[in-house]
């Protein structure tokens, strides 16, 4: 029997896993019940020590290392975060901190970015697909009025399709005020004009056939674009259909992005990346070296009333547990503090935090030393983070992907966390 040469290459992988100690063709792959993910990209590196890991207190002054802000009590027993996230604290309980996240890329940000968004460390060889365009290609969209895939925030190589290609792709948008790019009517354009370019396009299509793939993805991206341009999706943009009150309790630029993701998921978008990295605040973002600690606490007050108003928005819309949230991180900072004052970067553990997504929730899932640097209990790699999210939202995660001929762990050979999920 003659085997050609992408199933040889399937099968070689799926035996190597198994001996490996993969439970391959064993036990079949966990399925979570989440439709949607909501990811928030903290960029910059998020310190989990003055987060969702807090420890004893430190003083920058005297080079004491430990937490720089004080330590509150959760809704959950022996669970603390830190003080600025006084409105998270009560609704830990639909919400775990996976404390003991780890990887080797801590001396570059692009690079870390690239691995806590694709689940791997760059290749020469290959571009891989971010886990947005995964999930995107593996469920496509929850409405046919809606793309799978959306980012709010700048487009980057790391946020992309990768070898899946651009139909795994996302819609973007900068700015909440203005809506996706490219998707609006040019000024000038009335319903009449419209229609007469839709009649020519309609003839151009005629006569250039079907047989091309090429030509028939280009008609596939254009009827999308019409589609998506349409007033049924067009709406969710429209953020002032939103009460004041609840638009004033998810906070500025960035709670308003988190508000938008929720009208998103209602529409039917299964992918939505909020970026959190625009030098809210604090002049730079998450990454505080030196003074840009001193107004690190705006930032995390900032996340806190924006995601427990997304829980709460969620929850009163009974799509909380159909809904998972991600907060990740390029790695987390360590507990000493450097000449003047700030922190710098660590990633032999650090923290990223899953919220609803019908998920068994703890409050935190692994335990870190007293000075949140090494890992104690549950260590949790990379890829398998990724299988977690991949297992809550009805993906595979021990299937593979393919670059060409060439078949990928769609997470890297990643294992959910079972106490999650079962």
């Amino acid at each position: 029997m003659k085997m050609n040469r992408r199933k040889f290459l399937a099968t070689s992988a799926a035996a190597a896993a198994s001996t490996s100690g993969l439970a391959v063709g064993k036990t079949p792959p966990i399925r979570g019940k989440a439709e949607h993910v909501i990811s928030i990209w903290l960029g910059g590196g998020m310190g989990q020590i003055d987060t969702f890991d807090p420890k004893h207190k430190g003083d920058p002054k005297g080079k004491k290392p430990g937490s720089y802000y004080e330590s509150i009590d959760t809704a959950v027993p022996g669970v603390q975060v830190c003080e600025h996230l006084k409105h998270l604290a009560p609704l830990m309980d639909r919400v775990t901190a996976v404390r003991t996240i780890h990887h080797e890329v801590i001396d570059e940000h692009a690079a870390a970015t690239n691995r806590m968004h694709t689940g791997r460390p760059i290749s020469g060889t290959a571009t891989y697909p971010s886990l947005g365009s995964i999930i995107s290609h593996e469920r496509g969209a929850a409405s046919e009025d809606a793309p799978p895939y959306v980012l709010i925030g700048y487009p980057n190589v790391t946020r992309g399709p990768g070898f899946l290609g651009p139909r795994a792709g996302y819609l973007y948008l900068t700015e909440t005020s203005e809506g996706p790019a490219g998707l609006s009517r040019p000024d000038g354009i009335t319903d009449i004009r419209q229609a007469r370019r839709e009649d020519f396009l309609s003839v151009l299509r005629k006569n250039a056939g079907t047989s091309d793939p090429k030509i028939a993805e280009y008609k596939a991206a254009i009827d999308e674009s019409l589609r998506l341009s349409g007033p049924q999706f067009a709406g969710a943009f429209d953020l002032d259909r939103e009460s004041a009150a609840l638009r004033e309790s998810y906070g500025g630029e960035f709670g308003q992005r988190c508000l938008l993701s929720r009208r998103l998921v209602e529409r039917g978008v299964r992918f939505i990346e909020v970026s959190h990295n625009l030098n809210f605040l604090n002049g730079i973002g998450w990454d505080v070296h030196h003074e840009g600690i001193l107004d690190q606490y705006k930032l995390i007050r900032e996340l806190d009333s924006a995601v427990a108003t997304l829980i709460t928005d969620l929850e009163s819309k009974k799509l909380l547990d159909k809904t998972l949230i991600v907060i990740t991180t390029e790695f987390g900072r360590p507990a000493g503090f450097d000449v003047r004052g700030g922190r710098a970067h660590q990633g032999t553990s650090f923290s990223c935090v899953l919220a609803g997504g019908g998920l068994n929730h703890r409050g935190a899932f692994g335990v870190t030393d007293d000075l949140a640097k090494e890992t104690l209990e549950n260590p949790v790699s990379v890829p398998d983070f990724f299988a977690t999210i991949c297992a809550a939202a009805g993906v595979d995660y021990s299937k593979h992907l393919y670059d060409g001929d060439r078949p990928v762990p769609i997470t890297d050979r990643g294992e959910p966390i079972r106490d999650l999920l079962v």
